[in-house]
C-alpha cells in the first residue's frame, strides 16, 4: 500500500502550484504568470533595485520520489526533500563604481528524506545515483556562495575568488532532471570525497581567459577540506582540516551550428592530497587478506568531456526545438570506486504551440565500478567466510548501475516549473541482486 510522506513543506508546495495556475493580467503583480517572482515586483521596488545593481532572489526546489516497483525494499512509500536558497548578486560597477566587478552571496537550507537510501539501494553499500538530487550533503543550513569576481582587459580576463564549489564553473551542467546522474557537475558525483558540488563551498580561485568570442580556457585551485562536508560546518571559514587542493583545468567552446547554440567542454582535475588505494596495502598485497592498512597514493586525478547542442528550431521561435547532450568522466583506478561514467539524452523545448515554454527530457546513464574495488569487496567476504548475499554481514559486490529518466516540464509561470518524471534504475548501487526499480518523481522549481 502506498503511504503518503510526512511533508514539512507540503502546504508551501501546494500554494506554489495553485499560485501558478491562477492568472493575473498585470505583469509583475502577485502570482502573475509573466513575472519572474511569485510575490511580484513589490510595487516596482525589485525592478528599481535591479537597475541600481541589487538583485535579491529567494528560490525553492522540492522533489518527491516514490518506489513504484522493485528496488531493495518493495514496500512502496513516497518521500520528499527540498531546498531553500537565499541569494544576493551585487553589480559593484553600479553600486561602487568598481568597473567590471560583482559580488555573490547565497545561503541554502536542505531538508527531507531520500527514497534511494534504503528503499532503492541496499543500505549496506548505498548507491551511486539518487532519485532526488536535491537531497544530500547534510540536511542543514550552508554558506553556499560568497565570492567576488573582477574582469580585466575589456572582459578578456575573468578572476573569481571566495567560497564556491567546483561545479559552479567546471564540468557545469543544468539540473532540470531529478535523478542525480543527469543533474549538475558529474565529476562531483563520482569523486565526491574531493570535488564538492553545490551546496558545499570551500575557498577557491578561478581564472578564466577568453581566447575569442566562442572559446575560453580556465584553471582553478580549490581547498580540499573534508570537514566542509560536516553538517555542523555549514558556515566554517577557517582552513583547519585542509588536506590539499583540487586543481581543475578546462577548455570550453561555445559555437553556433547552423545558427544554433552549443557548448563543448573538456577538462582534467588533479588532487595533491593523499588518497587511499581501493585494493592493496603498502606491500602490494590485497589489504583485505593481509590485514594491513590500505596504502596511500600521493595524488588523485581524472578527466571529463561534455557536450550540449541544439539541433533544431522553429522559425518563429529559435528557443524552441530539440537539443542533444552527452557527458563522460574517467577516474583514477587506484583510488576511486568509480572508474568511468557515461550519460546521454535529449531535451525538446516548446513541444506544443499552446505550451511553448514546456519541455520534455529523456536521458540514459551508466556508472561503472572499478574492478579493483569489486575485487576488494569479494576478498573482504572471503576473509569473513561469507558467500550468502542474504547474510547481514555480507558486503554486496558492486558492478554497473544503469539509470533512465523521462520528464515533462510544465511551465506554469515564469517563476514556476513543475516536472513530473519516471525513473528506471537497473542494478541499483551496482548490486545485481537488487531488483530493478521504477520510481515516480515530481520536481518543483520556483522563485519567490
Amino acid at each position: 500500500m502506498l503511504q503518503l510522506p510526512h511533508l514539512r513543506f507540503s502546504s508551501i508546495a501546494l500554494a506554489i502550484v495553485l499560485g501558478g495556475i491562477s492568472s493575473t493580467s498585470a505583469a509583475h503583480e502577485l502570482f502573475a504568470s509573466d513575472s519572474p517572482w511569485m510575490l511580484g515586483d513589490w510595487g516596482g521596488t525589485r525592478t528599481e533595485l535591479l537597475e541600481k545593481g541589487y538583485d535579491f532572489t529567494f528560490g525553492y526546489t522540492g522533489e518527491m520520489g516514490s518506489n513504484l516497483h522493485g528496488g531493495y525494499d518493495h514496500d512502496r512509500t513516497a518521500r520528499y526533500s527540498d531546498q531553500f536558497t537565499f541569494a544576493s548578486h551585487l553589480d559593484l560597477d553600479k553600486i561602487l563604481g568598481w568597473h567590471d566587478a560583482e559580488f555573490k552571496l547565497a545561503i541554502t537550507e536542505r531538508h527531507g528524506q531520500n527514497i534511494s537510501n534504503d528503499r532503492i539501494n541496499d543500505p549496506r553499500v548505498g548507491g551511486f545515483t539518487s532519485a532526488q538530487e536535491v537531497w544530500g550533503r547534510g540536511q542543514t543550513w550552508r554558506l553556499t556562495q560568497m565570492w567576488i569576481k573582477q574582469k580585466y582587459f575589456d572582459g578578456a580576463l575573468d578572476v573569481k575568488f571566495g567560497r564556491f564549489g567546483e561545479g559552479e564553473d567546471f564540468n557545469s551542467f543544468p539540473c532540470d532532471f531529478q535523478n542525480l546522474a543527469f543533474c549538475g557537475s558529474q565529476v562531483g558525483n563520482w569523486v565526491g570525497g574531493i570535488w564538492y558540488n553545490w551546496p558545499v563551498s570551500q575557498w577557491a580561485l578561478r581564472v578564466r581567459y577568453n581566447l575569442n568570442d566562442t572559446l575560453y580556457a580556465q584553471v582553478g585551485v580549490f581547498e580540499q577540506n573534508p570537514s566542509n562536508l560536516d553538517s555542523g560546518n555549514g558556515f566554517k571559514l577557517s582552513g583547519s582540516g585542509t588536506q590539499g587542493a583540487v586543481m581543475p583545468i578546462e577548455l570550453v567552446w561555445n559555437p553556433r551550428v547552423n545558427g544554433l547554440e552549443g557548448e563543448y567542454r573538456a577538462g582534467y582535475y588533479y588532487s595533491n592530497a593523499k588518497a587511499q588505494d581501493v585494493l592493496k596495502d603498502s606491500n602490494g598485497q590485497a589489504a583485505a587478506l593481509s590485514g594491513q592498512a590500505y596504502r596511500s597514493s600521493s595524488s588523485k586525478h581524472g578527466f571529463w568531456l561534455g557536450a550540449q547542442q541544439q539541433v533544431t528550431s522553429l522559425a518563429s521561435d529559435h528557443s524552441r526545438g530539440l537539443s542533444l547532450f552527452a557527458n563522460a568522466t574517467m577516474h583514477d583506478k587506484k583510488t576511486n570506486a568509480i572508474d568511468n561514467y557515461v550519460q546521454a539524452g535529449v531535451v525538446y523545448k516548446g513541444p506544443f504551440d499552446a505550451r511553448a515554454k514546456d519541455d520534455i527530457g529523456f536521458a540514459l546513464a551508466r556508472v561503472h565500478v572499478n574492478p579493483g574495488y569489486r575485487k576488494n569487496a569479494r576478498l573482504i567476504n572471503q576473509a569473513a567466510g561469507l558467500d550468502d548475499y542474504d547474510n547481514p554481514g555480507y558486503l554486496p559486490v558492486q558492478d554497473t548501475e544503469y539509470s533512465a529518466e523521462l520528464y515533462y516540464g510544465i511551465h506554469l509561470a515564469d517563476w514556476l516549473t513543475v516536472r513530473p518524471n519516471l525513473q528506471y534504475i537497473r542494478h541499483p548501487g551496482g548490486v545485481s541482486q537488487v531488483d530493478a526499480a521504477l520510481i515516480g518523481g515530481l520536481k518543483i522549481q520556483s522563485s519567490f
